[in-house]
């Protein structure tokens, strides 16, 4: 079971204010020794597959929550993949990492995506993202040795990364940063 609402009331405005460093780029264009196209991602139906399927368009890979004070950006992440999907992917993790916020089956998070959100980008199955049992694409993601320069884990659900359309990590932001950012969108600031 996640928090309690009140509990997630009373800590969501601090939360917002999280600002360890919003957003971290890769300003010296520095490639990954690994390639992130390789490493094997089950989808939310059971199936498994690698990011290869998304090679040639930006990928923007987001750990996820039912029950944090950031679940409204799903209509924000769902927003921005209707409009950009012809070159941009959002692709969800969902975890129950921070707080316990996602407690719930891959069934039941589907339901809940595709109920309140109306869903289309890809779900992923539940995975760990911190910890001794971390998803190998959340060790690629912060792992400087593989993607090239970036250390920098989740702070929270909904932090996300930006892979351009050849595999190069390019950002990461923090939780508070909107899926509509300019950075995200491919608009100068």
């Amino acid at each position: 079971m996640g928090w309690p609402k009140f509990i997630r009331d009373l800590y969501y405005p601090i939360l917002k204010k999280m600002t360890k460093q919003d957003i971290i780029s890769n300003d010296k264009g520095i490639q990954p020794s690994a390639s992130i196209y390789s490493i094997p991602v089950k989808k939310i139906d059971g199936t498994v597959s690698t990011l290869e399927e998304f090679k040639g368009k930006k990928m923007l890979i987001v750990n996820t929550a039912s029950e944090c004070g950031y679940t409204g950006q799903y209509a924000q992440m769902e927003e921005v993949y209707e409009n950009k999907k012809d070159e941009l992917v959002i692709i969800a993790f969902p975890s129950n990492d921070f707080g316990a916020q996602e407690p719930d089956s891959d069934e039941m998070i589907a339901q809940f995506c595709e109920k309140n959100y109306h869903v289309t980008f890809p779900l992923y199955a539940k995975i760990d993202i911190k910890g001794e049992n971390k998803h190998p694409l959340y060790k690629w993601l912060s792992d400087s040795t593989l993607n090239g320069w970036n250390d920098q884990q989740p702070s929270w659900n909904f932090s996300k990364y930006l892979v351009d359309e050849k595999g190069v990590l390019q950002h990461y932001f923090n939780a508070g940063v909107e899926p509509n950012h300019p950075l995200i969108l491919g608009k100068d600031e």
